[in-house]
């Protein structure tokens, strides 16, 4: 099997792309690149049986129609004095926001209608549609070629770390030395180690075996229609011992 997994940022140059092939008990990362154009990720994709993107693949619905009446002239359904936040927090998160938040300690993913992260997500919307037009099944929900991905959680679930931001050398020191048994590095590991995009790309290609594998959760039945839309945020259910 080939997974890969990119660290999509709004411009190439803080865009990275891991490959790893896997065989029975052992784990090789062949490629590690920053700086990636899209057409380099769409040759991964499709060379790849998953793929793992760390980027929102699609915007909270009620936004979504919130934006739709502001640009038609209809008067949407505004917030009352007592419900404002609740009304402004349905539009900032995704359902799939909100399951991590709710399941995966003090982890919270930002808001993609909200927050910078919105700048990454137009050229996923992009990519999104190369991907398409060059034959790739691009479900949101992750039953296709891609699914989303969120290092944090992915690290959490996988006991590596419970606080992400600031301390990168740390977690790809712990990473590095829970999967030295059977994934290998080889000339890349100075670049995992020094680079957090290079890193979180990475973690997306391990969370994309773990889809693979079943090893992730998924969107029940009632949640998968938005979940199509909005997109779906890949949780490992197991350890990474398990992904070899």
């Amino acid at each position: 099997m080939l997974t890969a997994g990119v660290d999509l940022a709004p411009t190439d140059e803080r865009t990275a792309l891991a490959t790893i092939a896997w065989s029975r008990g052992r784990a090789v990362l062949r490629e590690l690149a920053v700086g990636v154009p899209d057409a380099r990720i769409v040759t991964a994709v499709r060379n790849a049986d998953k793929t793992g993107l760390n980027c929102a693949l699609g915007w909270p619905e009620p936004f979504a129609a919130l934006i739709n009446a502001h640009r038609d002239g209809h008067t949407a359904s505004l917030p009352s004095k007592e419900n404002g936040a609740n009304w402004r927090r349905a539009m900032m998160y995704r359902a799939t926001d909100e399951a991590v938040r709710a399941t995966v300690p003090g982890v919270v993913p930002p808001s993609v209608s909200a927050d910078r992260q919105g700048h990454a997500a137009l050229r996923c919307a992009a990519l999104q549609a190369m991907l398409a037009r060059a034959g790739q099944d691009v479900d949101r929900s992750g039953a296709g070629a891609i699914v989303e991905t969120h290092p944090a959680a992915s690290l959490h679930r996988w006991g590596v770390t419970r606080r992400y931001k600031g301390r990168h050398e740390g977690l790809a020191a712990a990473l590095a030395d829970t999967t030295s048994g059977w994934l290998e590095l080889g000339a890349f590991a100075p670049l995992v180690a020094t680079n957090r995009d290079a890193f979180d790309a990475l973690v997306a290609a391990l969370t994309a075996r773990a889809t693979a594998l079943g090893l992730t959760v998924r969107p029940d039945a009632d949640e998968l229609p938005l979940a199509r839309i909005e997109g779906w945020i890949a949780v490992p259910t197991s350890d990474l011992a398990s992904l070899p």
